[in-house]
Formats: structure tokens, sequence, C-alpha cells
């Protein structure tokens, strides 16, 4: 009797086993393929700040075309900031003007590198050679006004006069601000830079994101790149410019800078959730009391 139960245990015990390896092997095969799917198709995303207003709300919850401007491998290691080496594959189209695209955030205006990884959503309305500048709030592009979105905000409605400096704007020395700014021409592949001591803190931080580390230098009068002296810089990847349609509460392109084409991750789809992000989930029946049973199945355009 004593032995018929020890093989029973065991027979038990190696069961167990299986079933624990059949789980681990489930789960991280549903993990993997989340990350494909994640990266090369379809992405659920959550709205967190106003900068899109009224186009896109806070709390508003949407799937993300990523086939369309070109999928990738996984860029990262999911709900953390570890980079992954990825491949870009080829998309259907490059982005359009006035478009609203979904990228990776190429980090604030000083920065080389973003310190997280991190998704904005804006429209575009700058593509490659194309001169975007706004006066007294408007926007125009190549000296044409830019088309208005049905949606778009403004949160105050006094202008900032032309001769008033914005603190952070982009580029360092432009003296701008976020209602009268430019003109400015969107950087293309291929583009030729004049350099000079004048001009130089403008464009550094731009040279350096584009090689990934920081390798302009000023000694003197003289401009080094990767400890060569030059006068000029030519282009290494097409550039966008993007802004919210909540112009006066947006954290965009006027402040950090262009968004290289390698950045595109893919354009909005549909709001399929949407409610209050304020209430916190302690209070569940308040929460689903703010669902906005009108936005979902929203298209985004």
């Amino acid at each position: 009797m004593k032995k018929k139960t020890t093989k029973t245990a065991a027979a038990n015990k190696k069961l167990t086993v299986k079933n624990i390896f059949l789980f681990v092997k489930s789960v991280v095969s549903s993990a993997l393929l989340v990350m494909i799917i994640n990266s090369t198709l379809i992405q659920a995303s959550r709205v967190p700040t106003g900068s899109m207003e009224n186009t896109i709300l806070i709390g508003d919850f949407l799937f993300i075309n990523k086939f369309l401007y070109g999928p990738s491998t996984p860029q990262s290691i999911p709900f953390t900031n570890i980079e992954l080496p990825y491949i870009q594959l080829p998309g259907i189209k490059d982005p359009k003007l006035n478009e609203i695209i979904v990228f990776r955030f190429p980090g604030n205006r000083d920065e080389i590198k973003a310190e997280k990884i991190d998704y904005y959503v804006k429209r575009c309305v700058g593509t490659p050679g194309d001169t975007v500048q706004v006066i007294n709030k408007v926007l125009y592009v190549n000296g044409k006004q830019f088309p208005i979105p049905p949606n778009i905000k403004y949160e105050r409605w006094e202008i900032y006069p032309p001769h008033l400096i914005e603190p952070g704007i982009f580029p360092i020395g432009s003296n701008w601000n976020g209602d009268n700014y430019g003109p400015i021409v969107v950087p293309k592949k291929g583009d030729v830079i004049k350099l000079s001591v004048d001009n130089i803190d403008a464009w550094a931080t731009f040279i350096n994101r584009e090689n990934g580390e920081a390798v302009v230098n000023i000694v003197g009068d003289e401009i080094l790149i990767e400890g060569k002296p030059v006068e000029s810089y030519t282009v290494q990847n097409d550039c966008y410019f993007m802004m919210g349609d909540n112009r006066d509460n947006s954290l965009d392109s006027r402040y950090w800078g262009f968004v290289p084409r390698k950045n595109i991750a893919g354009s909005p789809l549909i709001v399929f959730w949407s409610w209050d992000p304020s209430i916190s989930f302690m209070e569940p029946f308040r929460l689903l009391s703010s669902v906005r049973l009108d936005r979902i199945a929203k298209l985004v355009d």
C-alpha cells in the first residue's frame, strides 16, 4: 500500500511540473504574440494629455494602425523602459499633411534622447521640405493657410505679440513664441545646412539626435562634427513638424523640434473606449457612469 501511495505521489508531482511548464509556455507564447501584434499591426493606447482636444480627449482609448507607415519588430520590452534592437519595415505610405500621427517622442528641446520611451499623438502640419509659420495664431504651410481642424481649441484668446520671446521655444535663439512662430523649413533627407557660429546652437541638438550622441563641438570660431572641422551638414533623415489641435496647450514641435521619419509609429483609427480619467478606480460606479458612450467607435480624423 505504501509503495502504491509513493508511485501516486510521484505521478502527481510529475503532472504538476508538466502543468506548470505548459502554463509558463502558454504565458510566454501569448506575451510574444501580443508584442508582435502590438508592434506591427494594431496597438491599443490611452490618451493621457489634452494636447489634441477636442479632436481626441483625455481618457480616450485608441486603436493605432501600426502597419500604415511601416511596422517594426518590438522596440522595447512591454511595460518597461528597456529598449530592444529593432528592424523598421517598409510602410504603405509616408505621413501626409493634416494626418493625425502617433510617434515616438524625440526628447525635449535640448535633449539628444528622451529620458524614457513615450509616444505622442499630434497632427502633421509639416512634411519634409515644407515651410511652417504661425502668424497671430493662424497656421500657414508653404505660404497658404493650413486647414482649420473642425475641433480646434484655444484656451486663451489673447495673442502673444511677435516681439514676445517664449522660453523654451524651438530652436534655440529663434526669438519666437507659440502664436507667432517661424518661418521654419522642415528638413528633408539630403538637405545641406550651412553652419556657422551664429546658427550652430540652433542646429546642434538636431545634428546630435541624428547621430545618436553628442558629436557637435565648437572650438573658437571652428565647428567640429566628430572631431572634424565642417562648414555644413547633410541631413540624414526626412523630418516632420507636429502640432496639437489644442493650440494653446500643446507641447509640440514648436517647443522640442522635428520628428524624424523613423520615429513615426502609426495612425489612430478609432476610439474603442472613453471615460473620465480623473475619477479613481476606488469609485467604480462613479467611474463607469462617466463612460462617454457617444465617443465609443468614433473614427479619429
